[in-house]
């Protein structure tokens, strides 16, 4: 019998120093960082608490310990390390302290995922579509008919896939007009937008758009990247004005519409020229692929340092292993910092060029964030090219981006300073 109660009493002495399951997220005893958003999603699906440690080991996650939780850590692959109680609370003492620049963010709830892509793309189509499905994040795919039916409200976080908001195709005429997978996707959009009441595709475009930005200003979080950044302020700034040209709506644009862009109704940028050219693969002046003479070896762009406590918004959103993320080209690749709005913070930027890769902006209550380029992991991607194998790049920096923005509705809120 005292036997017996002896081991009872270690067993719940063992418990009582066992009680937290730290996920830590540095380059050095991380395994899977992508897959760690996943766990802790998976977590917050459960109802189970997840504090964020803004700035510990490169943003790590700390959660109650479970048989469950260590046994799903194991399975995915993600490095974790069963902590006391009291190491817990240790670390979260220094994390409170004034000197350092910490923060441990309470998760709440698991944000319901909706990405806008059309019908019967690939996952590998679109780097957000590719990360979800490696972490083992669900998510809906919805498209123009769902959004126009103000289906948006079902959801708390959305992704545009890489879309052009503009009507024009993705200025891909002068090199793929006479590709078989470019008039089928222009036949398949026209018809589309007449199914929706639109006589033209631009319309049904701007319609897409403008719901958007109401669900934004309602209290949503969008995510963007590649084209769908500038094509979707392009668009709304367009509102009731003709810029395509015949090839694209089947009319001429109209006369002098540079003058006649509203750019009070963007999110994020300004003061830009449009590209009349439909022989040239570019919107506008926001985008800088055409003006970028950055070798491969060098093309690195640098994320800002935040104060966790002050503004833990930003600070969420550039959490990583590294200040410094690999760059990759797209459509859009990076944003002209002078055609930037004064009240958008640009989180990541490559000094050599100027240009601003990774942005985040406040929207009526809600918020949105601009990425630019295509894929994290593939420098130039084209028509064509073989999908993303993401078990080969676990740690990606880049991709790291990207579940940031995923796990940000999920943290409990507070005013940011800057």
């Amino acid at each position: 019998m005292r036997v017996l109660i002896f081991i009872v009493m270690l067993l719940m002495g063992w418990n009582g120093h066992s009680n937290f399951i730290l996920i830590p997220m540095d380059f050095e005893t991380q395994d899977n960082h992508l897959k760690a958003y996943g766990i802790s999603y998976w977590l917050l699906e459960k109802n189970q608490k997840v504090q964020w440690l803004l700035n510990y080991r490169g943003g790590s996650f700390l959660s109650p310990y479970s048989e469950e939780l260590k046994r799903e850590c194991t399975i995915r692959g993600v490095s974790f390390e069963v902590i006391s109680d009291s190491k817990s609370e240790k670390i979260l003492k220094t994390i409170s302290s004034p000197s350092q620049n910490m923060e441990a963010v309470l998760l709440e709830k698991a944000p319901k995922i909706a990405v806008y892509s059309p019908q019967g793309n690939a996952p590998w189509d679109d780097a957000v579509t590719m990360v979800l499905e490696f972490a083992e994040i669900p998510y809906k795919t919805i498209y123009d008919k769902e959004v126009l039916n103000d289906e948006l409200l079902l959801y708390d976080w959305l992704h545009l896939h890489h879309e052009d908001f503009t009507g024009q195709y993705g200025k891909f005429y002068r090199a793929y007009r006479s590709a078989p997978w470019y008039i089928e996707e222009k036949e398949e959009a026209e018809a589309l937008a007449l199914s929706l009441g639109y006589d033209k595709v631009s319309e049904e475009k701007l319609a897409v758009a403008k719901k958007i930005n109401e669900y934004v200003i309602g209290g949503g979080f969008m995510f963007a990247m590649c084209s769908a950044t500038d094509s979707f302020d392009i668009a709304l700034s367009a509102d009731g004005v003709d810029i395509c040209e015949p090839m694209f709506d089947g009319d001429a644009s109209e006369s002098g519409y540079q003058n006649k862009i509203d750019y009070s109704k963007t999110f994020a940028f300004t003061d830009y020229v449009l590209e009349r050219n439909p022989m040239v693969y570019e919107y506008s002046s926001i985008d800088m692929t055409e003006k970028r003479n950055i070798p491969k070896s060098k093309d690195y762009f640098t994320l800002m340092d935040y104060s966790a406590k002050w503004d833990p918004i930003p600070t969420m959103l550039c959490q990583n292993h590294t200040a410094v993320v690999k760059g990759f080209m797209g459509q859009t690749t990076a944003f002209n910092p002078t055609q930037i709005k004064s009240n958008v913070l640009i989180m990541g930027k490559n000094k050599l060029n100027d240009e601003a890769r990774y942005i985040h902006g406040i929207k009526g209550k809600g918020f949105f964030t601009f990425y630019g380029g295509h894929d994290p992991e593939d420098y130039q991607h084209r028509v064509g090219d073989p999908k993303t194998e993401l078990e080969l790049h676990p740690k990606s920096p880049g991709y790291r981006l990207i579940l940031n923005n995923i796990l940000f509705p999920a943290a409990e809120k507070k005013k940011q300073k800057t």
